[in-house]
């Protein structure tokens, strides 16, 4: 494998402060996270792997390797690249599909499984118990590293240096918010439904909306006026604040969708909306493409 030591990511990488045990034994595999609740199968949309390289890989990160999942045009080189960030259910196969149809799209798509530290997230029947045990160990600093050794990884995988962005759904969309201020060599980024406020914790100790003019790069939002869980005030208020902001907050654009709630792009849950869906997937892609990843 090709020595990182003089890669543009090196700055960005904070230090990680793993146990002693590091990464335990997970991956990445088919199927949906019973957490999720039911899957609705005449619903989820399943993408064909023929014509990619597609599968599970591992990631050098921290003191392991991070299992993630892969998806690009097969044989193809310098290619966009897209970091896909799961929601707390994990790399499963919403999460895989998505990298699949962006790899179709001619991006390498790459979903690491930044839970790996602490638990499979599969492997969970309730959301209360998966977030206790699994998704709140995972620290912002640790998903930021994370996501600059993920982008580290695909450039040593045909990726190019020079075209990359981050996507991200649910948790991962707040964390795709956070990369947007953390790394100013992406291009562009998406959030889908990504929480907005909330109150700091150790791991956690700032929202999106506290630090707004963070923002490095160009964030498009997706967000339905029906969630429940991300008030239209937090997102009046992430306007306001995108509005009076710096350069590159104004750069921003966020769009509610009125008739959607929250997950609305998960194909296999009952919350999705098959319409706003497939056009908050289209204004996604013309907002890459618009910013320079194709």
């Amino acid at each position: 494998m090709q020595d990182f030591k003089d890669s543009q990511f090196d700055s960005l990488l904070p230090p990680l402060r793993l146990s002693r045990r590091g990464f335990i034994a997970t991956g990445v595999g088919a199927g949906f996270t019973l957490a999720a609740g039911h899957a609705a199968a005449q619903t989820a949309i399943h993408t064909s792997a023929t014509g990619l390289t597609a599968g599970m890989v591992q990631i050098p990160a921290g003191d392991g390797r991070m299992p993630a999942y892969r998806a690009a045009p097969a044989g193809k080189r310098n290619l966009p690249v897209i970091l896909v960030v799961e929601e707390i259910f994990g790399v499963h196969e919403y999460i895989q599909d998505v990298c699949r149809r962006l790899a179709h799209l001619g991006y390498l798509a790459v979903a690491p499984e930044l839970f790996a530290r602490y638990g499979d997230p599969a492997k969970y029947t309730d959301m209360a118990t998966l977030r206790a045990e699994v998704v709140d160990k995972a620290s912002d600093a640790q998903v930021a590293g994370d996501l600059d050794a993920t982008a580290k990884w695909a450039l040593t995988q045909g990726g190019s240096a020079a075209k990359m962005g981050v996507i991200g759904f649910c948790w991962g969309g707040r964390q795709a918010w956070l990369y947007a201020m953390h790394n100013p060599k992406l291009k562009a980024a998406a959030v889908f439904y990504g929480p907005l406020g909330g109150a700091p914790t150790a791991l956690q100790p700032a929202s999106v909306l506290s630090q707004v003019n963070k923002v490095q790069v160009p964030v498009l939002g997706a967000y339905g006026g029906k969630d429940a869980g991300i008030s239209m005030n937090d997102i009046d208020k992430m306007r306001e604040s995108l509005a009076e902001g710096t350069a590159m907050d104004k750069a921003c654009r966020i769009d509610v969708y009125p008739d959607a709630g929250h997950g609305f792009h998960a194909d296999y849950r009952p919350s999705y909306n098959k319409a706003d869906a497939e056009l908050a997937w289209r204004r996604a892609m013309d907002w890459f493409a618009s910013h320079g990843l194709n």
